[in-house]
């Protein structure tokens, strides 16, 4: 069975077939980085990295893009937070730190690149430009709107009507809008005091004093900021091309957030902008989604510190992407009982393989077939729209298979052993669990964040502020990094 996947625009199951044979583009809607990663985020970074390890299992080349949105009012908000920063730009760098330690901690795989809206508003404004001189956008009042009625398409993939859509923005927007579900590309000014109200916690920044961080750029419309939905546009044409092969968010962005992702891309490119649309199911904490601002989390960091990043894994990949889950403290505890099925069968079975009297050359059919057995099960669920419900199932009745042909077998099936422990660890993998111990990342997490610190030293250098730029170099100096400007990129080397 080749790997079909559920695709969002058309409601069906497909056959994935990317536009180069040897290799896909894969671009998911990263964090607005304005809260403390929660599970919800966790969920949906497990499965899309799930889909990375099993599109490099079956041979692509995976070019894996996912972007951080560190311009909103919301970071604008937690301005003046202990420990967060004094402006939008410092309070984002201080969340993108911590979710890229999450990210290591549950031992995803790194993306290519994690493009950030502050970095891409050069780009964003070409789009936007594009878009105006195409007949597809109109200025008004310093600010720019997509024109939904000339894009034909518009509502496709949420199978909407222009019609029934309801205005979108807030309501100082409609008076400048042609029609009410247009939509906002470029914003002029900066943010206003009451747009963050409701989002202050009480130990921020007055609000005044908060917006008055808020970055804004020059522009042909005047001064502003990028439109939330314009910015994953800009940054994923920017790394991956005009059209991507798989685009991967969470279900509550089909509308409006890609639905406006498709009409403004398509509108300026004239090519389809993403073959195959997949979205995440909500993760729900009481039955209700969870969420930053409803107040309702786990955070990653707390419940890998409570049960480890293989327990956390093997609960969020119980249940297949596009299936809604709920979290209870039975539904996790449930989970590490069978991630210790899952560890306890392996180490056993190592322990038995490395004994004296492992050498034997007796065969065991039954293992053998009952290996064959998981791993076909195994494939053809994740072939089968990265079914990972039914791709733990196989690990665990092969873990099943080893406990039996260790404890009911008169002679050990070397052999056959060893191949049930190579495809526990080989396509436990793919699901992201480790029987080598837990994954810390302290060394990755290093060379990440140096890398970080590189990029932001990078985008001032490219502002002109050569002087913050050089302060950037000599703190990663002063802690021991080895930073080489050579022609144009820049090497480091670790202590």
């Amino acid at each position: 069975m080749t790997l079909h996947v559920t695709n969002t625009l058309t409601g069906e199951l497909e056959p994935f077939e990317p536009r180069d044979p040897d290799a896909v583009s894969l671009y998911y809607c990263g964090l607005t980085v304005s809260d403390p990663p929660h599970l919800g985020h966790a969920r949906s970074w497990v499965h899309v990295d799930v889909m990375h390890r099993w599109l490099e299992h079956l041979g692509y080349d995976v070019h894996h893009v996912e972007n951080f949105t560190d311009v909103n009012e919301k970071i604008v908000a937690r301005v003046g937070e202990a420990d967060l920063g004094s402006s939008e730009s410092e309070v984002a760098r201080s969340y993108v730190t911590r979710t890229i330690e999450d990210m290591r901690s549950l031992n995803l795989l790194r993306a290519d690149v994690y493009p950030r809206v502050s970095e891409h508003v050069p780009q964003i404004i070409d789009l936007v430009e594009t878009l105006v001189e195409r007949g597809y956008a109109y200025e008004s009042n310093g600010s720019v709107y997509f024109d939904v009625t000339a894009f034909d398409d518009y509502g496709e993939l949420s199978n909407q009507t222009i019609e029934s859509i309801e205005s979108q923005g807030d309501p100082d927007e409609r008076a400048e809008k042609r029609h009410p579900a247009d939509f906002a590309l470029w914003k002029a000014g900066g943010v206003e005091p009451e747009t963050i109200e409701e989002h202050r916690h009480e130990e921020a920044a007055p609000a005044i004093e908060a917006c008055e961080t808020a970055q804004t750029w020059d522009s042909p419309w005047g001064e502003g900021r990028p439109g939330w939905h314009i910015e994953c546009s800009a940054m994923s044409m920017t790394h991956l091309g005009e059209t991507l092969d798989l685009h991967v968010g969470g279900r509550d962005l089909v509308f409006p957030h890609h639905e406006n992702e498709i009409a403004q891309s398509e509108a300026a490119t004239d090519r389809q902008f993403a073959r195959y649309w997949l979205h995440c199911e909500l993760f729900e904490l009481d039955a209700e989604k969870m969420s930053s601002s409803l107040g309702n989390f786990v955070t990653v960091e707390d419940a890998i510190e409570r049960r480890g990043s293989n327990v956390v894994r093997t609960f969020l990949t119980a249940g297949s992407y596009n299936s809604k889950q709920v979290y209870s403290e039975e539904a996790i505890e449930e989970a590490e009982a069978r991630w210790e099925r899952l560890e306890r069968a392996h180490d056993r079975a190592v322990e038995v393989l490395d004994s004296p009297d492992a050498s034997s050359t007796a065969a065991d059919e039954a293992l053998r077939s009952a290996v064959d057995e998981a791993v076909s099960a195994f494939t053809d669920a994740m072939n089968d729209d990265f079914n990972t419900r039914e791709a733990q199932t196989a690990l665990l009745d092969l873990a099943s298979a080893l406990n039996r042909h260790r404890e009911d077998a008169a002679e050990i099936d070397y052999r056959g052993l060893k191949r049930g422990i190579d495809a526990l660890e080989t396509y436990g993998g793919i699901l992201g669990l480790s029987f080598t111990g837990e994954t810390t990342g302290d060394v990755e997490l290093a060379g990440d964040l140096v890398e970080l610190l590189l990029s932001v030293r990078e985008a001032e250098r490219e502002a002109g502020n050569y002087d913050r730029a050089d302060e950037l170099r000599a703190e990663l100096q002063a802690l021991g990094v080895e930073v080489q400007d050579r022609d144009d990129e820049t090497e480091y080397q670790l202590p």
